[in-house]
């Protein structure tokens, strides 16, 4: 009896495997090597674990940067400024960067701004903190604190927390006084001028009056990039309008013109990628958006959240996929980490890298909206036919 079940024990743990795996091998980055920065990152790709998510994120930006319409088969219903390899390569992915308010009031701030500063990407969702967060850094200071500060006592002395980052109340008050008078403009002008203001025509507006090229939104007004921000109450820009609707009255923002015009941003758009930082409202509002087209070809997700509870935060790219706001013949990433720690190194290792590496880009010819021909709206149809056989009992394989 004891080698009958001893046999049973080694054939259980001695289970053979297969010969090969098509799958890399795992290895990180040798430090005998040298100090080799850019290296050790290339090495998270084969590290394991969020390193490989890592990875697969530099992988999926570049994907975005480099696609054009070249790279696709030409259908034989092609309109005719579309033939030459020349006009198809200037055919290229819309890139929509979305994230939370937090990530401007920290120093990934600079990444944002040196992005739309050199027009690569061309659609930005956000939050309202995270547009008063960056005109407010242009009046007056944010500091490094502490997570374990004592809130009662940061309270008593007008010191607000945003995690271990400080903003001193006073901020907010210069705020006040730099947006008040800009509000009475616009008021003025909705007035004499007819001016129906939306909240991106409002960012567009402060990105211009701020004039600072420190700014994020100076350079989004400055290249002309839409930024869209439909829950532009919720924030100290919110407690302004407040104040200001007792003092002016009628000042009138219409979020119906926005939601129009990020729709159209995705349904227009021939390739649309999207890199979305953090979850809540810019995560959902950028995904629905492109549900308008059946779907992201590329997606990129960096945040902390898990799915456990249903929320849209912390879904899953399949989750999405199932709606339609993601194709279903695409490779999604989501690195599940604090943005803070890896999109500077992403934007590093792909757009600046790309910036700093080529001649410049001629910007009047590149072209994001082009059509699917009819031949290619049928090929996107087929793809979404269910299989012959196909069982919902699939679903849970």
């Amino acid at each position: 009896i004891n080698a009958e079940y001893m046999g049973i024990a080694q054939e259980a743990v001695l289970k053979p495997s297969v010969d090969t795996l098509p799958f890399p091998v795992v290895r990180g980055y040798d430090w005998n090597n040298g100090v080799d920065f850019n290296a050790a990152l290339e090495s998270y790709f084969t590290t394991g674990f969020q390193a490989t998510n890592f990875g697969q994120a530099i992988n999926v930006i570049n994907d975005m940067i480099n696609w054009n319409l070249e790279k696709e088969p030409c259908p034989e219903d092609e309109d005719e400024d579309f033939l030459t390899p020349e006009s198809r390569r200037n055919v290229r992915c819309k890139i929509f960067l979305a994230y939370t308010s937090n990530l401007i009031s920290a120093g990934t701030r600079e990444s944002i701004r040196f992005l739309v500063q050199h027009k690569m990407v061309q659609v930005v969702i956000t939050t309202a903190g995270g547009v008063e967060e960056d005109f407010i850094k242009c009046m007056a200071d944010t500091y490094v604190g502490d997570f374990n500060l004592n809130g009662v006592e940061l309270r008593r002395q007008g010191i607000n927390r945003i995690g271990n980052l400080l903003v001193p109340n006073s901020n907010y008050c210069k705020f006040e006084d730099w947006i008040m008078p800009i509000f009475d403009s616009m008021y003025d002008e909705q007035v004499k001028d007819g001016i129906v203001w939306t909240p991106s025509k409002v960012i567009h507006r402060l990105g211009k009056e701020i004039n600072n090229p420190n700014s994020v939104y100076y350079w989004c007004y400055k290249n002309d990039i839409p930024v869209y921000c439909p829950a532009l109450t919720d924030g100290s820009i919110g407690d302004m309008l407040y104040s200001h609707s007792y003092r002016r009255p009628g000042l009138i923002i219409d979020l119906v013109g926005d939601i129009r015009k990020i729709n159209d941003e995705s349904l227009k758009a021939r390739k649309t990628g999207v890199i979305i930082l953090g979850g809540g409202l810019v995560k959902h509002h950028t995904l629905n958006s492109n549900l308008m087209r059946n779907g992201a070809d590329f997606s990129l997700y960096i945040n902390t959240a898990s799915d456990f509870d249903g929320s849209d935060a912390g879904a899953k790219p399949d989750e999405a996929i199932s709606w339609g706001k993601i194709r279903i013949d695409v490779k999604p990433v989501k690195v599940q980490c604090d943005a803070t720690l890896v999109f500077p190194l992403l934007v590093g290792l792909t757009f600046a890298k790309h910036l700093h590496s080529r001649e410049a880009v001629d910007h009047t010819k590149i072209i994001y909206n082009k059509s699917y021909t009819a031949a290619e709206h049928d090929i996107e149809r087929e793809k979404l036919k269910p299989k012959d056989g196909g069982d919902l009992k699939q679903l849970l394989q």
